[in-house]
């Protein structure tokens, strides 16, 4: 591209000089024809003795051919015999005598002479200066000397000042520069475009590339309906990107598989290891409530305010070990038609004595005709029951509002649930963390709670989204399938 630019500049600047040699020519030859003409008239009229005056139709003929501005008759001593200006004509005197206009007192030209005749030795008359030989273009008049028995006459031929070869070329040294400088002007837009074409698509590689090494693998280079190198560069690199996210979206479910693995042995050794003792811890507290408890009413009440303190701790600590279990367990769904607005309702009913301790308004709401789905009704009931206690704990017994929203979309094929809560909300920094196990901003927290619900969720191929704001509250959006999940029926 950039050669073919090159001989495209060579080639207008080629035309352009040709154009001007031929320009030049052509003016020379008019030029002649016209200096030519000019002698030819001045001798006609020194022969015939006519005056220039009355032979003013030929004297437009060389006037037409090239601008002859003047032609003067000079005699040796310097006086104007004749002219085509007619305030150079001889005027004649009250005693018929002639007064001449010397040419020495008329603003003339340079001179050159016309047909390039060697130099002699006779002087010119005062007031006919030759032009030096290496300014011969600048010469504006040309002479030519005639031979006569009565002396020797000069004709004179004045060219008019824009047809002098000097001025000529002045002008076509201007139009060659401006034919240069759009020329340039051109070639270089061209190749500003063409470098922009080429440096556009290296751009978005090189940005590409950044948000690539920074982890982004859903970027993609703009530039598909390209057919050059380019294109085929762009191509190559979206469909490496696309590769690289996929490998990354393997390693992460082989690191959750793995993760799950240890887990679930994990949560065997802890069920296996700690339940039987925490069963007989209960039951000790059991027997101790019922047989040794104090006679005396103070010391009873301490009595059981302690037992039930330690039975509170010991089904806290049952609690996490059935959180482990189930979050490491495979799914064993049983599906059925669920009415979710009574579901819904159902897990508010549980936190009916701490709402109204703590002043926190819990509402159902449904937007339009709300489908029933296919789905585990314990499973939706746990993941729902963990989203409110969630939202309960981040308003922190201080009052607000917990609400769930049910609603269709997809033209009815999936369901919609939102779980709103006015709580202090999550940082944007913890935003992309709140589903990962083990992670939780609580002092007490396993960070297993929002796992649970995110398993659950995808156990019945539905998604979950969290939207939060620091300070103002967390909505956690919940689309589940109506029909259900082919792997939901077979199991």
């Amino acid at each position: 591209m950039l050669a073919a630019l090159l001989v495209l500049t060579l080639a207008a600047q080629y035309y352009v000089n040709l154009r001007s040699a031929r320009t030049n020519t052509r003016f020379m030859i008019e030029q002649r024809q016209a200096i030519l003409a000019g002698v030819a008239l001045g001798v006609k009229s020194l022969s015939s003795g006519e005056y220039l005056d009355d032979m003013r139709d030929e004297a437009k003929q060389a006037d037409q051919a090239a601008r002859v501005k003047n032609v003067i008759i000079v005699d040796e001593q310097g006086n104007i015999k004749d002219s085509l200006d007619k305030n150079q004509i001889p005027q004649l005197n009250p005693d018929r005598s002639y007064r001449y206009v010397k040419v020495k007192d008329i603003s003339l030209p340079p001179l050159n002479s016309a047909v390039g005749l060697p130099p002699d030795n006779t002087p010119l008359p005062e007031g006919m200066n030759v032009v030096p030989e290496n300014r011969a273009g600048s010469a504006g008049a040309f002479y030519f000397p005639v031979e006569t028995d009565k002396g020797r006459p000069y004709v004179i031929v004045v060219l008019d000042s824009a047809n002098t070869m000097s001025a000529v070329f002045r002008r076509q040294a201007r139009q060659a520069l401006l034919y240069t400088l759009a020329v340039l002007l051109v070639m270089t837009c061209l190749t500003a475009i063409v470098v922009w074409r080429f440096s556009r698509p290296i751009k978005s590689l090189s940005t590409a590339a950044r948000r690539v090494a920074g982890g982004d693998f859903s970027y993609r280079v703009p530039g598909k309906k390209r057919q050059d190198e380019m294109g085929e560069l762009t191509e190559l690199f979206n469909e490496m990107t696309m590769k690289l996210g996929r490998t990354r979206e393997l390693e992460a479910q082989l690191y959750n598989a793995e993760k799950a693995v240890v887990v679930s042995r994990l949560a065997s050794a802890i069920a296996h290891e700690i339940r039987n003792p925490l069963n007989y811890i209960n039951l000790t507290l059991d027997h101790l409530q019922s047989s040794f408890a104090p006679e005396d009413p103070q010391k009873q009440e301490k009595f059981a305010s302690l037992t039930k303190q330690l039975k509170s701790e010991v089904a806290r600590i049952n609690d996490r070990i059935t959180e482990f279990l189930n979050y490491s367990r495979p799914p064993k769904l049983h599906p059925e038609p669920i009415d979710l607005a009574a579901l819904a309702r159902d897990a508010l009913r549980i936190f009916e004595v701490q709402t109204s301790e703590t002043g926190v308004e819990a509402t159902v709401t449904t937007e339009g005709s709300v489908p029933q789905v296919i789905a585990d009704p314990d499973s939706l009931h746990s993941a729902l029951t963990n989203l409110i206690i969630n939202g309960l704990q981040a308003m922190d017994g201080s009052g607000g509002k917990v609400g769930v929203s049910l609603s269709s979309e997809d033209e009815g094929r999936r369901v919609r649930i939102d779980v709103t809560d006015t709580g202090r909300g999550i940082a944007a920094e913890d935003i992309s963390k709140v589903f990962e196990p083990y992670y939780s901003t609580k002092e007490t927290g396993t960070g297993l709670g929002l796992a649970i619900v995110k398993k659950a969720v995808e156990d019945h191929q539905g998604t979950i989204t969290v939207k939060s704001k620091a300070g103002e509250g967390t909505t956690f959006t919940i689309t589940l399938p109506v029909s259900g999940p082919g792997s939901i029926a077979s199991t």
